[in-house]
């Protein structure tokens, strides 16, 4: 057989304008990550792209001083104006509860009972 089912999903009803929710397709928690590449010479943004998996800028070389370095900045909310530069990158992860509460009921201790009570004595 020549074509394989993608059998993964690509989470496409997850908007990028929320930050975390549940998949109607396949269930999974997706949380929307943005990311940035800056020059690391002279920290302007460039257009970020995702190649073979991996987050790098799409051209090789800075447009403004010409190096070659650059780093990724993960962007916590995403601007209008950084919507051209950034790249969403859509991250399955388990929704395990940050906080554990437990409680337990203690036994309401029995009354003291006195001796002379129980025998009667006057």
């Amino acid at each position: 057989m020549f074509f394989k089912k993608n059998t993964d999903c690509t989470h496409k009803r997850i908007t990028p304008d929320i930050e975390s929710g549940y998949c109607p397709d396949c269930g999974k928690f997706i949380q929307n990550k943005w990311y940035l590449a800056r020059c690391s010479c002279c920290n302007i943004k460039r257009k970020t792209v995702i190649k073979q998996g991996k987050i790098q800028p799409a051209s090789k070389y800075c447009h403004n001083c010409g190096a070659g370095n650059f780093y990724i900045e993960p962007v916590r909310t995403i601007d209008f104006i950084d919507i051209n530069y950034a790249v969403l990158v859509k991250e399955e992860s388990e929704n395990k509860p940050k906080y554990n509460n437990q409680y337990w009921v203690e036994k309401e201790p029995e009354p003291i009972k006195l001796l002379s009570l129980l025998f009667g004595a006057t």
